[in-house]
């Protein structure tokens, strides 16, 4: 009796095209994956674009926490347990190619498929380790290095090669409410990073790989020690 080999599951192909309890969808600039509240019934895997998460307080206050590029999930809240709703609204900031998974059909391939379940179980620690770092960030250092830590995350630095990059357009009032601050200090922040060249901007922002230095040191070119450690205090 000859035995057939099962076919060995691609997660790459899987992720890239329709199927079973999977389909394609385009979103333009604007639209939404899922607004807060919606019922919480599918994963987006994101293929192409940005795009963004936001949450609204009760009293109608919006702030943005995420930015999403391609090859992030998003909406895993509804592999939970008990089917509940959407806790954040996600937009697409670019025009954005997105594969929609349902609920049934990501449980059950993240059960039947290892390697499936291994890449999902990866992006979740690497989405720990983010949301930990923002945790630090926001904590111990000065509004100036989280807007220069923000820029560059937006920007996507890391790849092999990338020298400088633009980021999504935003605004300096949703930048603030990333960090922690006040609209004025972002500005304020933002003139003196492109005085220094480590940032150009003109409808949109370019960020320089020179900007990590101001996360990496304590101190911008120019400042003496007793100016750099005032203005480290009163910048948060």
């Amino acid at each position: 009796m000859v035995e057939f080999e099962k076919p060995r599951f691609d997660a790459a192909a899987f992720l890239a095209s329709a199927g079973l309890g999977r389909r394609i969808i385009q979103l333009a600039p604007g639209d939404a994956f899922f607004t807060q509240g919606d019922p919480a019934d599918s994963v987006f895997y994101l293929q192409k674009g940005r795009a963004k998460v936001t949450v609204v307080s009760a009293t109608g206050k919006e702030a943005t926490i995420a930015f999403l590029s391609a090859g992030d999930f998003v909406g895993e809240e509804s592999l939970a347990a008990i089917t509940g709703v959407r806790l954040a609204t996600a937009t697409a900031v670019t025009a954005c190619t997105t594969l929609k998974i349902s609920r049934q059909e990501m449980i059950h391939v993240m059960h039947e498929q290892h390697s499936f379940s291994d890449l999902f179980l990866k992006f979740m620690l690497q989405r720990s380790m983010r949301i930990q770092a923002d945790l630090v960030d926001q904590l111990f250092n000065s509004s100036e290095k989280r807007l220069a830590r923000i820029l560059l995350l937006m920007a996507e630095f890391g790849n092999p090669g990338d020298q400088e990059q633009y980021i999504p357009k935003i605004s300096q009032e949703a930048l603030a409410e990333m960090i922690g601050t006040t609209r004025s200090r972002v500005s304020f922040f933002m003139n003196r990073f492109r005085k220094l060249g480590f940032i150009e901007y003109n409808g949109r922002i370019r960020v320089h790989k020179s900007l990590l230095s101001v996360v990496l040191h304590d101190q911008l070119p120019g400042d003496n020690a007793e100016g750099a450690s005032i203005y480290k205090h009163s910048g948060t």
